[in-house]
């Protein structure tokens, strides 16, 4: 299995002033994270209270590079232009034993 950190970087305000349209696009975010979530390929997910700015980050436990790829391509907020998502691999992921 290989981890990837997966960052989802809108604008530093964003959580204040997103717009109804970009709520809508969030909503979705959030049920396709929690059915990757359900399926056990993300490890956690959810928004990041830095002080600089808010930003998402998923931790993503994947098969391949690809994997990871084609979830970002089908990710409402990639789909819809709302922000970046970058992805970091994590080549010696440390994990909770089952």
């Amino acid at each position: 299995m290989s981890h990837f950190l997966y960052k989802f970087v809108p604008r530093p305000d964003f959580p204040t002033t997103m717009t109804e349209a970009e709520a809508a696009v969030m909503r979705e975010h959030v049920a396709y994270w929690q059915a990757l979530a359900d399926k056990g390929t993300a490890v956690a997910f959810g928004p990041v209270a830095d002080p600089a700015g808010s930003w998402g980050v998923a931790i993503v436990e994947v098969e391949t590079a690809d994997e990871v790829h084609a979830i970002r391509a089908a990710d409402p907020v990639v789909t819809s232009g709302l922000g970046p998502v970058d992805i970091y691999p994590m080549p010696q992921a440390i994990t909770r034993r089952s």
